[in-house]
């Protein structure tokens, strides 16, 4: 059933609208900001966490567990399907990068570098650094918004998937210094296996020789974030050039997207043939 729900998650995510209409953090981001502020809680961020993270990936187990030995599963299949696609990143990685596409490719660092800051959240002191950033910021939201989002729910189901989203939330939207810490750090513990399985991936699909220089220094580096390691491997794999203005700039933006489809194909071939695998 996971291989199903994937599919059924992708075709979802590219032809409907019901992602848009899942992904719906408001209620749950407002009580983790009361949970911040009350007075009892303020030093307890691990509590914090245990509330707003482990309570729903428990009640989630649980309903699954009710409804996994009814009707062969089938009922369970929605709350799958629903669950990944909750689990998924915020927005639409591509709509959000066509704006800073459109003034690089005039060559209008002026408006890149707003675009950037306004719909990016990025800023850089000079042209070069602002792509290097961008390019950075495109490796590293494929990764988080869908890479490790289905090999958690592949390996370990809804639970881990929902888990891993509900960690970045807090870590995206707490206010709390300590909340936001632990959860970096637990997200952290989340992101080491599946940013190294990516980056093996882009060295079967890319330069799989510069790929191994890399991954030979940090292979086992447990400091190295997972945003700086794929940026690293990304643009050596794809063997992206120095950042220039105009239209090549884009080519490189292109050049890392194709990466990620053909990593994505991947995955999903290595998904099939376990799934069919007595």
């Amino acid at each position: 059933m996971s291989f199903l729900v994937l599919l059924l998650a992708v075709w979802i995510e590219k032809f409907s609208a019901l992602r848009h209409r899942v992904q719906r953090d408001g209620g749950w981001v407002r009580e983790l900001n009361k949970l911040e502020v009350t007075p009892r809680l303020i030093d307890r961020s691990w509590l914090i966490l245990i509330i707003m993270v482990l309570l729903p990936v428990a009640l989630l187990g649980l309903l699954l567990v009710v409804l996994e030995p009814l009707a062969y599963g089938l009922l369970a299949l929605p709350v799958h399907l629903l669950v990944v696609i909750y689990s998924l990143g915020r927005g639409d990685l591509l709509a959000g990068l066509g704006p800073f596409r459109d003034a690089w490719r005039r060559e209008d660092l002026q408006a890149a570098e707003h675009v950037a800051e306004r719909d990016l959240d990025i800023c850089a002191e000079s042209g070069e650094e602002l792509l290097e950033r961008v390019e950075a910021h495109l490796l590293w939201e494929a990764y988080q918004s869908f890479f490790a989002v289905i090999f958690w729910y592949f390996l370990l189901g809804p639970v881990a998937a929902l888990s891993y989203r509900l960690l970045a939330l807090a870590e995206e939207h707490g206010q709390n210094p300590a909340v936001v810490e632990r959860a970096a750090q637990l997200r952290h513990a989340f992101d080491w296996v599946p940013v190294r399985l990516l980056a093996m991936s882009f060295a079967l699909i890319g330069n799989f020789v510069a790929v191994s220089r890399v991954m030979l220094h940090e292979l086992l580096n447990w400091n190295i974030s997972a945003a700086q390691l794929i940026e690293k491997v990304g643009l050596v794999a794809g063997e992206i050039p120095a950042p220039v203005v105009g239209p090549d700039g884009i080519n490189s933006l292109d050049r890392i997207w194709e990466l990620l489809l053909r990593a994505a194909v991947l995955w999903y071939a290595g998904f099939a043939l376990w799934t069919v695998l007595p």
